[in-house]
């Protein structure tokens, strides 16, 4: 038997991705290319599937599937669906997507979004329970089609490619080898190509050995890993961060599906000293608890819509976050490299699926870099590098689901509003030009949802400690990223929700600070004015520090109380802030510290009717009630 032939036929998926009355996509990874037929339980309704296949090694090919239907799907009911590949059904291929009793997967296409389910921050070697298997519990429980959320909604770091455990790290060499993912020829490295990498000593726990000096005898250790300020690759757990297009990719099919970690027995690698093995072999622990639910992960992925757009450690942290950070990032070969690996990953796996026509060009580019692929499976470096700059110049990373409410998701991290006063001040997270297309989708929605990655209202305290760092000259120190950082743009994303012609009611759903909280937001003064809800959930599988966000939480409370003349300093003194506080709270605190999914559930209107976040450790769901009678201002 051939190599491949030893291989299963699926390795990842099917993930179903944006679901429309007239369109299924979906996103899977197959040991071969495959030819795919849809069946439907819906009678009267034929598919149209145009598959984009592109190889990612010898045994590796990522296949996007845009379906076309005839006719529309009928709403708020179970549609069983089949994606046949190769004349084998997914009962035959991928098993653990089915649910007990179950011969096919299903979904519900709603006819409003009356509930969706959101999170961020899913680090797979994190204590926390995976916050995914909160959907599947869901799924479980609540099988009939008006239970069902609208869709998953994933707003930044499903995957953390600058903060990876080594035995995550030993299995994704593993899979490397044992799908013959391509590799590349690396710039500016210490290290010539990607499998000198692999096998160098420093590449486990300390890839920051394998940068090169700058002419200016700061070295790229210090500006990128972990020198004594803090660097570039700002991750403070960088020394596994990602580098090669084969490491982004199988990185993501470990974190999606179990089907991979059956193929590879990864090792702890030799030469470790004896504090690396204690940690490796902490970490894996961590590592097997988490691919041990895979199965149910892959299994929510199968049912539900999804929908993703990228953060920092999606590619790297505190990306783009200065004009002075992307002029070092983008002016070294080696580093442009790394984040443009991680870029296409990111493109394959998850940008595609979210609004397929904006991305044909793309494609097509991808397509010929792949097959640019030797005899050695050597990607060919010039169109490597021309396509990298063709995505890091590429502007269509948002985008809109035409649903009601409308959904709109923002990109905050490539089209940044950057200082021109200061290159290393904090850029605003969209420029003026994206906040005018902002604008205009917004016109005369009565109502909206916005997906913004980072809080737009975030907790002042944190916020201040951000500013101040900033005016020290030393943003990278406390990722002073948020809405109010940059004054251009929080001025111009507060005067668009004062327009006359945008909605009446904004939800903003957010992630990124791996905790919860909810406010609710008015604007002073103003008769007919919007009303706002900042509903932030996160992480899915990440937490703050216990201690720091319990002395965050009170000292905030204390110093913004309604009365305190603090809140005169704050950009958001014309609009009133008032927090709701979690239903388990113990004293008051407004900020839940807890892994899992976001719940939110919207009336006609389009406001949120209730908010809950439910528990990644199996815990009753949390609720965020409205405190009509106790009005309080952040």
């Amino acid at each position: 038997m051939s190599e491949s032939s030893e291989l299963p036929a699926v390795l990842a998926g099917p993930l179903l991705r944006r679901l429309e009355p007239t369109r299924i996509v979906f996103w899977l990874v197959a040991s071969e290319p495959l030819q795919a037929e849809l069946q439907l339980s819906c009678a009267g309704v034929s598919a149209d599937i145009n598959c984009t296949v592109v190889p990612i090694g010898r045994h590796a090919f990522v296949h996007l599937l845009d379906i076309n239907l005839d006719s529309p799907l009928p709403c708020d009911a179970q549609i069983d669906y089949d994606l046949i590949l190769n004349t084998q059904s997914i009962a035959q291929y991928a098993p653990h997507l089915l649910y007990p009793g179950a011969h096919r997967p299903n979904f519900v296409l709603r006819s409003h979004l009356e509930q969706l389910l959101h999170g961020s921050c899913r680090k797979p070697h994190h204590p926390a329970a995976d916050g995914l298997l909160c959907a599947d519990r869901l799924l479980l429980e609540h099988p009939a089609p008006l239970q069902r959320p609208a869709l998953l909604m994933m707003s930044g770091d499903q995957v953390y490619a600058d903060d990876v455990a080594g035995p995550m790290l030993r299995a994704i060499h593993a899979l490397i080898e044992r799908l013959g993912l391509f590799g590349e020829h690396l710039q500016g490295a210490v290290v010539n190509d990607s499998a000198a990498l692999y096998r160098h000593p420093a590449s486990y726990y300390h890839r920051a050995d394998l940068l090169p000096a700058l002419e200016s005898n700061e070295t790229l250790r210090e500006r990128f890993f972990g020198g004594t300020r803090k660097p570039i690759f700002t991750s403070s757990n960088a020394d596994n961060h990602l580098v090669t297009f084969a490491e982004v990719m199988a990185m993501y099919l470990l974190v999606w599906s179990p089907v991979p970690w059956s193929l590879i027995e990864p090792q702890m690698p030799a030469g470790l000293t004896t504090e690396r093995q204690v940690r490796y072999r902490q970490e894996q622990q961590l590592i097997n608890g988490f691919a041990s639910g895979l199965g149910g992960v892959a299994r929510v992925l199968a049912h539900l819509p999804s929908l993703m757009i990228f953060d920092d450690h999606d590619i790297t942290d505190d990306w783009n976050l200065s004009a002075q950070w992307e002029e070092t990032a983008y002016g070294h070969p080696f580093s442009k490299r790394i984040i443009g690996n991680a870029l296409l990953g990111y493109l394959l796996c998850q940008g595609w699926g979210n609004n397929p026509e904006a991305f044909s060009g793309l494609l097509e580019h991808c397509q010929a870099c792949s097959h640019s692929a030797d005899a050695d499976d050597y990607l060919d470096t010039p169109l490597q590098d021309s396509l990298i700059n063709e995505l890091l110049r590429f502007q269509g990373w948002q985008f809109v689901l035409p649903s009601s409410p409308a959904l709109l998701v923002l990109d905050t991290r490539t089209r940044r509003w950057r200082s021109e006063s200061n290159f290393k001040r904090p850029s605003g997270l969209l420029d003026w030009e994206a906040l005018s297309e902002l604008q205009q989708a917004l016109l005369d929605h009565p109502s909206a949802i916005i997906v913004s990655p980072a809080p737009i209202f975030g907790v002042k305290l944190i916020e201040t400690v951000q500013r101040v760092f900033s005016w020290l000259g030393y943003p990278l120190l406390v990722d002073a990223e948020n809405w109010m950082a940059h004054r251009g743009a929080a001025q111009v994303i507060l005067n668009i929700f004062r327009h006359s012609r945008t909605p009446g009611h904004y939800v903003i759903l957010s992630g990124d600070v791996h905790y919860s909280f909810v406010y609710e937001v008015q604007i002073r003064h103003r008769q007919r004015a919007p009303h706002l809800w900042q509903i932030t959930s996160s992480g899915i599988k990440n937490q703050f520090p216990k201690r720091l966000l319990d002395t965050f939480d009170r000292l905030n409370r204390w110093l913004y109380s309604p009365r305190s003349p603090l809140n005169w300093f704050t950009k958001r003194r014309q609009m009133q802030v008032i927090p709701r506080t979690p239903a388990h709270s113990k004293a008051g605190e407004r900020l839940w510290n807890s892994a899992g999914l976001g719940q939110v559930f919207f009336n006609e209107q389009g406001q949120p009717a209730r908010i809950f976040q439910l528990n990644a450790d199996g815990s009753e769901a949390t609720e965020f009630p409205p405190r009509e009678a106790d009005l309080k201002e952040v």
